[in-house]
């Protein structure tokens, strides 16, 4: 038998062991995928109670109400108490606002206290920008805010501020360059992290399956939300189509181009265990909400993407 079989074998064989290891680290980190399955929405106890009927394991509030800055502890107990009742956990609060407005970090410096009082780990939302300035001098403007202002409080309460690629004028963290770039500046501080949206990114072309596995340490919350492409609109006035015609939209999962396959599988191959909420913003079910409480029609749109997603999540994300 001539040397060059012996090291064809012998390469063989490596390339087999390693595959066989790359397979079993894989099926570990698999294993170890424990998230929770939740919606997104405003706090009552129709709501909570909804939630918990239909098998959802975690919730994401919206501020408002009796979650409030302003609500005392009795309320905030009372609140914790209706969630924990039904076997629900917050995953985290929502956060708006300019963090480079001074007014807004008045107010969102009250959240972070809010949520500390809540028991709730995370605050999702915007940046922070300022119009005109590059990148760099936005995020250095960020970091000043953050470290400043915000992370004595995030520190004291055990809370992270979360960035979601949501497209407005009072957030920079809306594509991989950006999140690489605050990232780096904040140095891996534990009081930020990102709260990914695919859909944000899909209408932008950018990759949500790619960016999951790219940011997937820096992932502590999910939307789970679609978008749809109008191709016919595209085709024919392209992305900046006459007199602003919409040429995408936001749909329920599974309604649209989000690769979901692909997507829980960067987060099941990183062993992701934080919040999974199913953000309905598909107008075909709407009108939303009647005062507090979700419309028959909201509702149903709920219970068709919980139909959808459950077919990727692991049983344990679920009741």
């Amino acid at each position: 038998m001539t040397s060059n079989t012996h090291t064809t074998r012998r390469a063989i064989l490596q390339s087999a062991l390693a595959a066989a290891a790359a397979s079993v680290a894989a099926r570990a980190a698999t294993a170890h995928w424990k998230p929770k399955l939740g919606i997104f929405c405003k706090y009552s106890p129709a709501n909570i109670a909804f939630a918990a009927q239909e098998g959802f394991t975690c919730l994401q509030l919206t501020t408002g109400g009796l979650i409030s800055p302003d609500s005392t502890d009795e309320q905030l107990a009372e609140v914790k108490r209706s969630i924990a009742d039904r076997g629900l956990t917050i995953a985290a609060l929502n956060g708006g606002g300019n963090h480079l407005d001074p007014a807004a970090q008045k107010q969102f410096l009250r959240i972070i206290e809010l949520a500390g009082r809540l028991g709730v780990s995370n605050i999702g939302g915007s940046s922070g920008a300022i119009a005109g300035q590059t990148l760099d001098q936005q995020v250095q403007a960020i970091v000043k805010v953050y470290e400043t202002q915000y992370f004595p409080l995030c520190e004291k309460y055990k809370v992270r501020i979360l960035w979601e690629p949501y497209v407005n004028p009072a957030n920079i963290a809306t594509s991989p360059v950006a999140f690489a770039a605050l990232l780096r500046a904040f140095n891996d501080s534990p009081y930020v992290g990102l709260q990914l949206d695919p859909s944000h990114l899909a209408w932008q072309m950018i990759d949500p399956v790619e960016a999951t596995r790219e940011f997937a340490q820096y992932i502590f919350n999910v939307h789970l939300k679609d978008t749809e492409i109008l191709w016919p609109v595209v085709h024919r006035g392209g992305i900046q189509p006459v007199d602003k015609a919409k040429w995408w939209r936001f749909r329920l999962p599974g309604s649209g181009v989000v690769d979901w396959k692909g997507f829980f599988t960067a987060l099941a191959d990183a062993g992701y265990s934080g919040g999974m909420n199913i953000e309905n913003e598909d107008e075909f079910y709407y009108p939303n909400y009647e005062g507090p409480d979700f419309t028959e029609s909201f509702k149903e749109g709920f219970r068709v993407a919980h139909a959808y997603v459950r077919q990727f999540v692991p049983p344990g994300a679920q009741k």
